[in-house]
């Protein structure tokens, strides 16, 4: 497998707007464990190979465990996530399968049970924005395995 266009040389303005909203998200005072579970589960939704790898092993650094990680994909039928963990997780699934049901009235409920409104907008621009590098990476055929994390306590995009 190849990429097909090396699009942060090719459109470095738009690479470096990505950047931007990334680093606002990294910084947002989610906690950065919470913010890996979501990149995993909705680049598992959007079939996201490269943001899988990267994510995943992101996810190792701050500490998760195999067991949570490899369980992500059905985490209802588990006992291993907090009850703001499931609310993020369910509205990770509602925000990214935007087109199924318009994020429901239910869905932003939970949500907002257990999340600040300030926490609910900044937990939308991490979806939003992991959606978007799913949808780069995956248009651009980004090529996972090589990524490798930068150290422990840091994450990527």
């Amino acid at each position: 497998m190849e990429s097909r266009l090396d699009y942060p040389k090719l459109a470095p303005g738009g690479y470096r707007a990505m950047l931007g909203l990334e680093t606002y998200v990294r910084q947002c005072g989610l906690e950065p464990a919470l913010l890996e579970l979501v990149k995993i589960r909705a680049s598992q939704i959007n079939g996201c190979a490269y943001c899988l790898d990267m994510h995943t092993k992101d996810a190792r650094v701050l500490g998760e465990s195999e067991q949570r990680i490899y369980a992500l994909d059905a985490w209802r039928e588990t006992p291993f996530y907090s009850a703001r963990e499931r609310a993020a997780l369910a509205w990770t699934e509602s925000v990214t399968l935007v087109g199924r049901d318009h994020v429901p009235d239910v869905a932003f409920e939970e949500v907002s049970a257990h999340f600040t409104e300030m926490e609910v907008v900044n937990l939308t621009w991490a979806i939003v924005t992991i959606n978007s590098w799913n949808r780069i990476a995956i248009a651009m055929r980004s090529v996972p395995g090589s990524y490798e994390p930068a150290h422990r306590g840091q994450a990527s995009e």
